[in-house]
């Protein structure tokens, strides 16, 4: 249960330094607020709505992964290096791919909603 404790104050303290020092997690986590709001009108179904947040908490997952990527790589040299800046393009590419899930989810969703695909 300590273990348990622990990793939960690790988290709320990196989500907090997150928000505060990183203007795309920033981003993102209001987009959670906003999604977690705007879906409970827009999914069709309970299970549409757990989809639609649910990929936007990936979204913000890889967001976190990827700003850690990025922390570690500046931290273990500020020079320009081809080998660190694919590095941070693979992880930016991670989040574009995050990104592209959550609009394709959202749009399936509103298409579901007005009728015009079947869900």
């Amino acid at each position: 249960m300590k273990r348990l404790f622990s990793a939960t104050i690790n988290s709320l303290r990196a989500i907090g330094y997150g928000f505060q020092s990183e203007a795309a997690l920033r981003e993102e986590m209001v987009l959670l607020v906003a999604g977690v709001l705007l879906g409970l009108v827009v999914a069709p179904s309970v299970a549409w709505y757990v989809v639609m947040v649910g990929s936007l908490l990936i979204l913000l997952s890889v967001e976190f992964l990827n700003t850690g990527i990025e922390k570690l790589a500046d931290y273990v040299t500020r020079e320009r290096h081809v080998e660190i800046r694919r590095i941070k393009d693979f992880g930016s590419a991670a989040v574009f791919c995050a990104i592209c899930l959550c609009g394709l989810v959202w749009v399936a969703a509103v298409a579901v909603r007005l009728g015009l695909v079947s869900g």
